[in-house]
């Protein structure tokens, strides 16, 4: 009977459009909808909370649900679809969160996203990180710039995902999907065992600790295209995170393998639509380019909104532009985009005509141009590879 009561609910869930499903004890169940929580039905005791949630908990997880009091795990319903599931103990007893993943893969034109996000895919190694608040659609965006790898290339993907959310079905490419937890015991194993696997491309769910990061470019300057996921607010800041999770004798040699490697970030945010029923996402798309890749190695990322600013040409979408372009669209309101707005006054300034888009205080051009491939030392990245080299001669994967 719990077993029924729960598919009732996600079939509900999918029913409304919801992006995600809390069961809490003392609450109604509530459905993320377009941005909002919305209740629906009777508050529900702890025992029927517990009941509903504890036996969709997998045999390998009940030990970490009780020993570090939550566990992740996807599920799987047959007709009813796909889950990212989240269950933690909290002071009234148990809470369940179900993230409701779609029953199709995404395109980059379904999701509202510049087409010009798929040409990093023509690359055969380098980074590709998409980034932005928690719930706003990045692993859904990897997704989509997987699948367009997996139709239309004869490459072998790897994936690393926790869980895995998307199955991509068998296409041009050869993709494997692995599992920490259930594949594989950690991000940092499985990296290490992909480069053994003679991947082309490999896919981490997130780039969230220095071991993972560290490995991740190394993989992209041995041959490999990575793509990954990070928390972070903007582009710039993406940058500033990856060389910051590094200790400072380190960090240079992380600069120099970014000059170069470094391929697109693209940093998003969902906002609610014109009519409140589903979200739309704005996209801040900052491609790798030799004057980024200069700004980096010379730790001047501090100027790299100002090149956002004059780098239209280069194929950089700023933020607020792709807001000002939904508001304009009728896609959202003003009121939202404001919301999320890097500089809200000047988009409100903007949409109402009064001006153009102003330059940041700092319009330094970046230094002169040089061949990037041939500006990096070769002594500066010794110190990344032998680190990922010993990491590699460790055991277990």
């Amino acid at each position: 009977m719990p077993s029924a009561a729960l598919d009732g609910l996600l079939a509900m869930a999918r029913d409304q459009g919801a992006s995600d499903l809390h069961l809490v004890a003392g609450r109604p169940p509530l459905l993320r909808v377009a941005g909002e929580l919305m209740p629906h039905g009777e508050p529900l005791d702890p025992a029927a909370v517990e009941s509903l949630l504890l036996p969709r908990v997998p045999p390998r997880l009940s030990r970490v649900l009780e020993v570090e009091g939550s566990c992740d795990f996807a599920l799987e319903l047959g007709a009813l679809g796909r889950f990212r599931v989240n269950i933690s103990r909290h002071r009234q007893g148990y809470k369940g969160s179900f993230r409701l993943i779609a029953r199709t893969i995404p395109t980059l034109a379904s999701l509202g996203l510049p087409d010009a996000i798929g040409l990093a895919t023509r690359h055969h190694q380098g980074l590709i990180v998409i980034t932005g608040p928690t719930g706003h659609g990045k692993t859904t965006t990897l997704t989509a710039i997987v699948d367009i790898l997996n139709r239309e290339t004869s490459h072998h993907i790897i994936t690393v995902e926790d869980p895995v959310e998307f199955v991509h079905a068998r296409g041009k490419a050869m993709i494997s999907q692995r599992e920490v937890g259930t594949h594989t015991r950690s991000f940092e194993n499985a990296l290490k065992a992909s480069l053994r696997e003679d991947p082309d491309v490999i896919v981490v769910g997130e780039l969230r600790d220095t071991a993972t990061v560290r490995m991740a470019l190394a993989a992209s300057e041995t041959g490999h295209l990575v793509l990954g996921t990070m928390n972070t607010p903007s582009a710039a800041k993406t940058i500033d995170r990856l060389i910051d999770l590094f200790p400072p004798g380190d960090q240079q040699q992380v600069r120099v393998t970014l000059a170069g490697g470094l391929r697109l970030i693209v940093s998003q945010r969902l906002l609610p639509s014109e009519g409140g029923k589903r979200m739309v996402a704005a996209a801040e798309v900052l491609p790798g380019s030799v004057p980024l890749w200069n700004l980096i190695r010379d730790s001047k990322t501090f100027q790299i909104p100002s090149l956002q600013q004059r780098g239209k040409g280069l194929g950089i979408i700023r933020l607020d532009d792709s807001l000002a372009e939904l508001v304009r669209a009728g896609k959202t309101t003003l009121e939202a985009a404001l919301k999320v707005a890097e500089a809200p006054d000047e988009l409100e300034a903007v949409l109402a005509g009064r001006r153009q888009p102003m330059l940041t205080p700092d319009r330094r051009p970046p230094a002169p141009a040089p061949d990037a491939s041939k500006s990096a030392p070769v002594e500066a990245g010794k110190g990344l590879f032998e680190r990922a080299g010993a990491l590699f001669g460790k055991k277990g994967a």
